[in-house]
């Protein structure tokens, strides 16, 4: 008889009670390899304690809450997949500040798939750790 594990998620504090204490990290989450490492690094960067990922659609759209985590954020990051650069744009939009922004693309090369290589990830996120300071 096999035991079931059972793995509970982990559950974050809320964005705009900690923003002030977190470096908090907006990512790109675009249709090709290089908008989904983004979103795969936000999470990494997240679970590993050395930022908070937050949502940058929201900031598109004004929500009132998620201007204020980005105006207390103790350091903003954006992480852009290609050289359209859509995150930072958002929080440019927004008047936000942007203290470590990232194009994803001078790394690795942009491709038309959702699929990706989690050395890639990795990759990405130990040079935003390291170039950021996080």
């Amino acid at each position: 008889m096999s035991e079931e594990i059972i793995i509970q998620p982990k559950i974050l504090p809320l964005c705009y009670k900690v923003a002030e204490h977190e470096n908090v990290v907006w990512v790109c989450d675009g249709a090709a390899n290089v908008g989904q490492i983004g979103h795969a690094v936000g999470v990494l960067l997240t679970n590993l304690d050395k930022a908070r990922m937050c949502c940058t659609t929201a900031v598109a759209a004004a929500s009132k809450p998620h201007l204020e985590i980005a105006e207390k954020a103790k350091k903003n990051i954006v992480i852009n997949g290609c050289g359209n650069r859509c995150a930072s744009k958002v929080m440019e939009k927004a008047g936000k500040r942007i203290d470590y922004e990232i194009d994803i693309s001078k790394y690795l090369q942009k491709v038309p798939t959702l699929d990706i290589y989690q050395a890639d990830v990795k990759k990405i996120a130990k040079i935003v750790i390291n170039e950021a300071k996080l």
